[in-house]
């Protein structure tokens, strides 16, 4: 409700003030008679009076250092009316309504029109009742649970005076014709009261609001069972509003939400977004935006919201300049919403500066000083922080001197204090500087600029030193140039020293990590080994240990897939758009590791020594070489376990790339191992079935890639990691999860044009925080980084740079040395199960060798003599294999 600042607006106000706040404290005082009740709990004796009145000059103590807070008014409040200190209550009330003002209700209505009516005989007295009930049936007769109490009390009144009976028909009609609870009593009553009988017209209107009723029934129930606050339920009655689209009904719902939810900075912000977008009434619009203010001081949004609504509505000057002190003194609880609130109000001078007039210039420059002043004085004192660290404020002011003003001077002036403030080593900064003076200045400064930005760029100096380099190729001499490159060369020499001895420094600490993991997986392991030799076993127990160590070796344990493609999604990746390298899985592991001799891999749901029929005994292709064709089949990874029948699920999923001949799914003891070969009649159709790559299957994403067998092809790889600097691309990291590609399209598009996005995710296809967005050309991932770095999304600081993957081999480097063991692959330092339950060999320990520079013996051959007489005869016979005789012998010998 819009208050009009009359005297009958102040005495609603009052007596608002006095019901709402008598509600809050459970008093049965009634103010409007002056009367103060009892209270059972007040103490009489005189050192109960003092320790109160000490307690009453704390809280305002407490208030004089912060006016807002709510509890502590309301303390206040409490004890002075416990005191009966009726002046001072009266004041404490009149100071907490001004801060905290409170939402008008149909109860307070009907009370402020009762009160009226005691004034009725004055002259034109009963005009002015009808005017209030009027006032009260726009702001609550559309309440669908109290709103009716209000039209009742205005139809009593008429029927007191004894009004015509015209008067009485029309409210009556009016009321029928708007959605209220239990309107079919009102019907009902109506039907009785009238001798005319109730029309067609009326009966039209009143069944039309009925069916109103019944849709915004369920909301209404959900409201009153609802627990306070009722946001949720709330909100969602307010968007059913909004999708029905009657403005009076979206202003009521508000107002209701309001005066159960007034502290709640959101709801306001919605309210006002509404009233600025929608009604565009300009005193509902200003007095719901000064409730706003009034009700979350706190909330720099809503106070700059006002300050734009002000200026929207045409508010003079004087009033714009109030409303920002006042927000100034509302105590906001970050350095940054300062910042924000200024730029508001720095904005709205400059948009009423006629820059051929000294004197509003000259008061938006010293705004401009006073918010300096402010940030350094009172802002940093408080918060520790200036809030501004990339001095927004002066360079806007720099760009205001430099384009409406004509002032390089000044405007260099400002640059010069943002550079001293510690921004002199980011390289947006300096780059921003340079298009300054690229745009307004001249040749001689725009130089300056990019040496002394070489010269202190720490963040990307190779940047810096491109930018340079340009210049000078369209603006510079020869001996510019030469200079150029000099300073160039010189400074990134320097930024790589730096570089190679961070890199040397970050390599060693990681030698020393892989030092002390080898060191403690050798103790553990040397442990097990003492434990297990402690142990005596007969030969029998030593054979059955055995099988169960095979069982589980081929088994159990052999639930991961073949070491497949390490894809841009998965964990450790960190590059541009071109992918990591990726190593093929192969047909050698169908069906998992094969068996050990002797041993055959059963198929899944088939009981240990059940004899299986003939027709199902697994007969794979990869018996057949013939019948696999490499070149026609791709290889599926990363499928969920729980998938209920592949073969046939897959089949389905791949027919619309081309006949099918086969799928071959990969099981272990336990079941489905989540891949499988698809084989085409076609090669054509592995075309199409590439494309299906990364595309989702039962909520995680599918791998396709072609099948090579690397045991043919052991150099094949379809991915280069690569290692260079992506000048086009830019690196994304710290979005939040929920950010989808569209969102983050909206954000970069502003700074050229999007060729690529991709989000990172994990192998289950959930969002790691990470993307790459591959732009037109290099100028325009550069101005991305710019502008997109330390920007804030949906709470996520994000840190952006220019695409720059790291080495993936880091043993491909020259001069790099780290432990045998960390160079060898996981197979061999672990074994063919990794970190598994035991890291026991199942080689025997007569077996093991030394390594050294000798030639190393494979599993069953002996190692190759280096000299000797034995000749051919002796090579043939150390090469010979060994039997399960030869092995059992060296197990058991002493």
């Amino acid at each position: 409700m819009a208050a009009t600042g009359d005297a009958d607006e102040t005495q609603l106000q009052e007596m608002e003030e006095e019901a709402v706040m008598e509600n809050e404290m459970d008093s049965d005082e009634e103010e409007g008679l002056g009367i103060e009740n009892s209270d059972d709990e007040t103490d009489n004796s005189s050192e109960d009076e003092k320790e109160n009145e000490a307690e009453i000059q704390r809280l305002e103590e407490q208030l004089s250092i912060n006016a807002f807070d709510y509890n502590c008014h309301v303390d206040l409040i409490k004890l002075l009316r416990q005191e009966g200190e009726l002046p001072r209550l009266r004041k404490a009330r009149q100071k907490m309504s001004e801060l905290f003002p409170l939402t008008e209700g149909p109860e307070i209505w009907v009370e402020y029109a009762q009160y009226s009516i005691g004034g009725m005989g004055l002259p034109g007295g009963i005009e002015k009742v009808r005017s209030i009930f009027e006032r009260a049936l726009t702001a609550v007769g559309l309440h669908m649970t109290k709103g009716a109490t209000v039209w009742e009390a205005y139809r009593e009144f008429e029927n007191a005076i004894l009004a015509t009976l015209e008067r009485i028909h029309t409210l009556f009609r009016r009321q029928l014709s708007i959605p209220l609870m239990d309107m079919d009593g009102t019907y009902a009553e109506y039907e009785e009261w009238s001798d005319q009988g109730v029309s067609d017209t009326v009966s039209q209107k009143y069944k039309g609001a009925l069916q109103e009723m019944e849709k915004s029934k369920p909301y209404e129930e959900t409201l009153m069972i609802a627990e306070p606050p009722k946001l949720a339920e709330y909100q969602t009655y307010i968007d059913y509003e909004q999708k029905e689209g009657d403005p009076a009904r979206i202003q009521i719902i508000f107002e209701r939400a309001l005066s159960e939810n007034c502290l709640v900075p959101d709801m306001w912000a919605k309210y006002t977004k509404y009233l600025d977008r929608q009604l565009k009434i300009k005193d509902l619009v200003l007095s719901s935006h000064d409730r706003a203010v009034r009700n979350c001081p706190w909330t720099m949004g809503l106070w700059k919201n006002y300050l734009l609504a002000l200026e929207r509505h045409g508010a003079d000057h004087h009033t714009i300049s109030d409303v920002f002190e006042r927000a100034l003194n509302a105590g906001f609880i970050q350095a940054t919403d300062y910042v924000n609130i200024w730029e508001a109000y720095l904005d709205y001078l400059r948009r009423r500066v006629d820059f051929k007039s000294s004197r509003e210039l000259e008061e938006l420059r010293a705004a401009f000083t006073r918010s300096l002043d402010y940030m350094k004085q009172d802002v940093e004192e408080r918060f520790s922080e200036s809030g501004d660290p990339s001095c927004t404020i002066m360079q806007v002011w720099a760009k205001i001197e430099a384009l409406h003003c004509k002032n390089m001077q000044k405007a260099r002036e400002l640059w010069d204090s943002i550079m001293t403030k510690g921004n002199a080593k980011f390289a947006n900064m300096w780059l921003e500087y340079y298009n300054l003076e690229r745009s307004y200045g001249d040749a001689l400064h725009c130089r300056k600029a990019l040496h002394r930005a070489v010269q202190c760029t720490s963040d990307y100096p190779e940047h810096v030193c491109e930018v340079l380099l340009t210049f000078e190729r369209v603006e510079g001499s020869l001996e510019d140039w030469d200079a150029a490159v000099q300073k160039t060369e010189t400074r990134l020499n320097r930024v790589n020293e730096q570089r190679a001895k961070v890199t040397e420094k970050e390599a060693h600490v990681a030698r020393q990590v892989e030092e002390k993991t080898e060191q403690r997986r050798r103790a553990k392991a040397d442990k097990k080994n003492q434990k297990k030799g402690q142990k005596g076993s007969r030969p029998g127990e030593k054979r059955k240990a055995e099988d169960k160590d095979y069982e589980d070796e081929w088994g159990e344990e052999s639930e991961q897939p073949p070491k497949r493609h390490r894809r841009e999604g998965d964990q450790g990746f960190r590059g541009g758009c071109g992918g990591a390298e990726e190593f093929m899985g192969t047909e050698s592991g169908l069906f998992g590791r094969r068996a050990p001799p002797g041993r055959r891999q059963e198929p899944p749901g088939t009981k240990r020594g059940q004899q299986v029929a003939p027709a199902t005994v697994w007969k794979t292709q990869e018996d057949d070489p013939e019948l696999r064709k490499d070149d026609c089949s791709v290889f599926i990874s990363n499928l969920a376990f729980t998938m209920e029948d592949p073969e046939k699920r897959l089949k389905q999923l791949f027919e619309p790339c081309g006949p099918v001949q086969s799928v071959r799914p990969v099981y272990a003891a336990k079941g489905f191992r989540g891949y499988c070969y698809v084989q085409f009649e076609g090669k054509a159709s592995v075309v199409e079935a590439l494309k299906m790559d990364r595309q989702e299957v039962e909520g995680r994403p599918m791998f396709v890639s072609p099948c090579v067998d690397k045991n043919k092809n052991p150099d094949f790889k379809v991915f280069k990691y690569n290692t260079n600097l992506e000048k086009h691309k830019i690196f994304i990291s710290g979005l939040p999860f929920s950010c989808t590609k569209e969102q983050l399209e909206e954000l970069c598009k502003v700074h050229g044009t999007i060729k690529d996005i991709r989000l990172v995710t994990n192998r289950s296809g959930k969002p790691k925080g990470l993307a790459y967005v591959e732009f037109g050309d290099e100028a325009q991932a550069s101005q991305a980084v710019l502008k997109l770095d330390g920007t804030v999304l949906q709470e996520h600081t994000l840190s952006v740079a220019i695409s720059n993957p790291p080495r993936r081999n880091t043993a491909d480097k020259p001069g790099f040395s780290r432990p045998m063991g960390a160079m060898m692959p996981r197979s061999m330092v672990y074994g063919s199960r990794g970190k598994g339950r035991t890291q026991l060999s199942l080689l025997p320990r007569s077996l093991h060798r030394q390594t050294g520079s000798e030639s190393k013996a494979e599993n069953g051959t002996a190692p190759k003599p280096t000299g000797g007489a034995s000749g051919d005869a002796g090579i043939k016979a150390q090469t010979k294999p060994l039997s399960n005789s030869d092995f059992a012998k060296m197990l058991f010998k002493k």
